[in-house]
């Protein structure tokens, strides 16, 4: 059985903390890194560290918990039990389960969270969005630009995301001709409507991705053709969990550790009901 640092100190090969943004919060939250007696034989992977994934870690029995979100992104004054977030913490020191985070330093990373976005999409990946001008084989960096297969309309591609994006409340919205032929994509897991300069500049014929406000959309779909497909947050950054637990277990039989890895599959987003809303008159 590894101990907690061994397996900590290849999540961080994985995901070093130094690239993630300036104003993120990423690596280990708990966890007794110095202890030689900590060791880890479960490890629970999920999108958000929440109260209901702690309770999930403490009836697999797993010592280890890795979320794409961080905990404390914006700093605290206190951890009480009375508080959300408190109550996760200290649930996990009475268990004895770390907790660590990559969450930007995961974005930008090859493979990072928009390759398993694509990927869950059957996309062929051709590079990266925004390059990390810091990797010499231009493979790091936000978002992914892709290729189909075979061209198909903004609506397939917005049912193909539908089908095979975890169910969510929000399900998955769209701009633009709906019978627009798509033959390139960009995709970004999380909030992208912050990179529609580089979209735009990639001349992709659709962008899918989470968190879409209003004007940034109306003014995308005003300016061009591009289609655009809004999911859930939540639904465009799980299959990371999934891609990154099978860099651990590739990394794990390479030891000869023998961790357990799992993924959560509670829908931890926070939208839990959706209502079509009637045709305006």
């Amino acid at each position: 059985m590894p101990r907690l640092s061994e397996v900590l100190a290849a999540l961080d090969a994985l995901w070093p903390a130094e690239r993630a943004e300036g104003w993120d919060a990423v690596g280990t939250v708990c966890g007794d890194v110095d202890d030689p007696t900590a060791e880890v034989d479960r490890v629970l992977f999920a999108v958000d560290p929440v109260q209901e994934v702690a309770d999930e870690a403490i009836k697999l029995g797993a010592q280890l918990i890795v979320t794409h979100h961080p905990l404390y992104l914006r700093g605290t004054t206190t951890v009480a039990a009375t508080t959300f977030k408190g109550r996760v913490v200290h649930t996990l020191i009475k268990y004895d389960i770390a907790l660590h985070v990559a969450h930007t330093n995961a974005d930008t990373a090859d493979p990072g969270v928009s390759d398993a976005l694509a990927g869950a999409l059957d996309l062929r990946v051709t590079g990266p969005l925004v390059p990390d001008p810091t990797d010499p084989k231009g493979r790091r960096g936000l978002g992914r630009i892709c290729e189909l297969d075979h061209p198909e309309t903004l609506r397939d591609l917005a049912a193909r995301a539908a089908a095979r994006l975890p169910a969510t409340a929000q399900g998955i919205r769209m701009a633009g001709d709906p019978d627009a032929v798509v033959r390139t994509v960009a995709v970004s897991g999380g909030s992208g409507d912050s990179l529609f300069d580089a979209v735009r500049a990639a001349g992709v014929d659709a962008f899918l991705t989470a968190d879409l406000r209003h004007h940034p959309a109306s003014e995308a779909v005003q300016q061009s053709a591009i289609g655009l497909i809004d999911a859930a947050h939540w639904a465009t950054e799980w299959p990371w969990c999934e891609q990154a637990a099978a860099q651990l277990d590739a990394i794990s039989d390479r030891h000869g550790w023998g961790l357990r890895v799992h993924v959560s599959k509670q829908v931890t987003d926070p939208w839990t009901t959706h209502h079509s809303s009637g045709a305006p008159n």
